[in-house]
């Protein structure tokens, strides 16, 4: 834009002063007007790493950063480094959606006998199946409140099982199981960890792990860590796909919940733990 305003303005000012004044040098002017006011090789290269990096921002919806987002582009034949994207959304003023506290939803003040901590902190696991984690959490709609349980293998960290109802009890979390059990095959011996929710404790979920020969784990009392990749599941759910999203009735939540699990967690985010892939490619991959 200087570089136009002498341009525009050299019959009446002199150029050397003009330069001076607006802090340009004349070797940069006079190479400005030989490309015949054209952007430079460097300003070409940024608009189309800007453009790239703004289509792979929008197909991840505004959920992936520079680490993710470079990883995307990577795999797409681009070759860019992290540095080159941050500087891209920098430029362009884009910005994965930023984290908000989490709370705890279940309620461990009961009388119902609690199981012995288990996974002691121990999140890696050797194949699938050896341990699963779940936990359920409270969504927001304009009808009222909707609940979610889910279980999340550890080897993978893919969400295995889930359910969702209006009521936080204790069939929630044992449609979660048993949807978890049908789609890894019925296997036996895992260790099934949760807090020390009345839902876990209560006599049907028990019932079930012991129906199909599976350990029950809890956390410790007040112990949030001893939880914590369910948590955070729920952490990017709330801040990638619900915060700062209107939901007027449970079905729309539902939906959203669905496609965040089934189209974009399961099998298309990158996941630290597992080598930025996604569950379901880290698993195609190790299992093959």
């Amino acid at each position: 834009m200087k570089y136009a305003f002498i341009q525009q303005h050299h019959q009446a000012f002199s150029i050397q002063r003009m330069c001076a004044v607006l802090g340009v040098a004349r070797s940069g002017y006079y190479a400005w007007r030989q490309r015949d006011g054209k952007p430079s090789p460097r300003r070409r290269q940024q608009v189309i790493t800007d453009q790239r990096v703004a289509l792979a921002f929008q197909q991840k919806k505004g959920r992936s950063g520079a680490p993710r987002l470079t990883h995307d582009l990577n795999d797409a034949g681009v070759a860019i480094c992290r540095n080159t994207v941050a500087a891209s959304l920098r430029r362009q003023n884009l910005r994965a959606k930023a984290a908000r506290k989490y709370k705890a939803t279940t309620n461990s003040r009961h009388g119902l006998p609690v199981a012995p901590n288990l996974l002691k902190q121990d999140f890696a696991a050797e194949a699938p199946n050896q341990k699963w984690v779940g936990d359920i959490t409270y969504l927001a709609t304009g009808e009222g409140w909707l609940y979610l349980a889910v279980l999340i293998d550890l080897y993978s960290r893919k969400v295995i099982g889930w359910a969702m109802s209006e009521r936080m009890t204790a069939d929630l979390v044992g449609d979660a199981l048993q949807m978890a059990l049908w789609s890894r095959k019925m296997p036996k011996g895992v260790i099934v960890h949760s807090d020390r929710g009345s839902q876990y404790c209560s006599t049907l979920y028990q019932s079930l792990l012991t129906r199909y020969e599976l350990q029950c784990s809890m956390s410790a009392k007040g112990n949030c860590y001893d939880n914590a990749c369910a948590e955070s599941f729920f952490h990017s759910l709330k801040v990638e796909a619900i915060h700062g999203e209107r939901f007027e009735t449970r079905e729309s939540m539902r939906r959203q919940v669905f496609e965040y699990i089934e189209l974009d967690y399961n099998r298309q985010r990158r996941h630290s733990a597992i080598g930025m892939i996604s569950p379901e490619v880290f698993e195609a991959r190790m299992i093959a």
